[in-house]
């Protein structure tokens, strides 16, 4: 908006050419949802627990995570309030990438917060039935895919697949592009919400991921840049880092209060439509498979669950104390406070590994 608003007064007073610039606003989007979900964190947190929307610990949790019956969930409305405030100011509303990402963030998001609703009003302890929730997320993603092939243009690469280590795609999947990025989304979405078990733990991995995303989605919009790294330009994905800033100050906001011991959590609200912002950048970043190393710690979440499962299911025995993976080192002793650090460690080098494969190592 003040982009539309100011930029064309640059005529008049030069200074109002610093909006032309996509860092410039990317800054300013990053300190702005952070000031937001300062003034707004308190009186949701506060507002949250008059109304006693707190969380309901499961029986099956490590036994200290008893104390934090009560503390107040559905989190990812700050997130998604204040990030949503500042790419509305800062962005440029002719991008239709901008919408499609809120569109992205908005419908699971909506999906979480009913989810949330559901499992803290006690009209069903588990939240919504596992085949409803599922479904909810099928029906958006295939929508949102639907979108992305057939209303996206300018973008000769959007339905070719991309690997580490080459700068040329190994095929063009075409309209069969739709399920392979469905899966994607339901994937990332599941395993940033598998993820969301410590204070602090998803929010700070989502950064990390969601930082690098950022990055790569301005330098895959500047043609000259993505020609020498021989990366996909992708045109109109430079303004994509507004949209990552704005997350990133939102989040680094919300892990303010997330921080352990924390005053909120974040629930599905928030899991599922960080999740699902991931999925969506790899998917228009065509960095599909690199978010495999990119998002290397909500992968090693997922896959530990998937394996405990079908250990469980195959030979009655149990490879983790516990899955998802943080709460089998819970079961081993091991501080909370440390396993959320030392996991920001191992997400922070996933993230500069698969930055470095992403663009040199190719």
């Amino acid at each position: 908006m003040l982009y539309h608003l100011l930029y064309p007064l640059k005529e008049i007073f030069f200074g109002f050419n610093l909006f032309k610039y996509i860092t410039f606003r990317a800054a300013y989007a990053t300190l702005t949802s952070l000031i937001i979900s300062f003034i707004i964190g308190k009186k949701i947190i506060r507002w949250l627990r008059d109304k006693k929307f707190g969380e309901t610990i499961r029986e099956d949790t490590p036994t200290r995570h008893r104390q934090k019956e009560g503390t107040p969930s559905m989190g990812g409305i700050i997130i998604l309030i204040s990030a949503f405030i500042s790419i509305l100011l800062w962005a440029r509303l002719d991008n239709i990438y901008i919408y499609l990402f809120l569109f992205v963030t908005f419908a699971f998001g909506t999906l979480g917060f009913i989810d949330d609703y559901i499992k803290i009003k006690k009209i069903n302890k588990k939240g919504l039935q596992i085949r409803v929730k599922f479904l909810g997320e099928v029906i958006i993603s295939f929508v949102i895919l639907l979108v992305f092939y057939y209303l996206i243009k300018g973008s000769d690469v959007k339905t070719k697949l991309f690997v580490p280590f080459l700068h040329f795609p190994i095929m063009d999947m075409g309209i069969f592009y739709i399920f392979f990025g469905t899966i994607i989304l339901l994937a990332s979405s599941n395993a940033v919400n598998l993820t969301d078990g410590l204070d602090g733990l998803a929010i700070g991995c989502s950064l990390l991921t969601i930082s690098a995303f950022t990055a790569l989605a301005y330098l895959s919009g500047h043609i000259k840049i993505a020609q020498y790294l021989k990366i996909p330009y992708i045109q109109g994905s430079g303004e994509l880092s507004i949209f990552g800033a704005a997350f990133i100050g939102a989040s680094l906001g919300f892990l303010w209060y997330n921080a352990h011991p924390a005053e909120i959590f974040m629930g599905d609200t928030g899991a599922l439509s960080l999740g699902a912002l991931i999925g969506i950048f790899s998917i228009v970043l065509k960095k599909e498979i690199l978010l495999l190393i990119l998002g290397g710690i909500f992968v090693i979440e997922a896959l530990s669950v998937i394996i405990q499962v079908i250990s469980f299911k195959l030979t009655g025995k149990r490879v983790f104390k516990m899955a998802p993976l943080h709460h089998h080192y819970e079961l081993l002793g091991l501080a909370e406070s440390k396993i959320i650090i030392r996991f920001w460690i191992v997400g922070l080098i996933f993230t500069l590994v698969g930055l470095s494969i992403g663009l040199k190592i190719r």
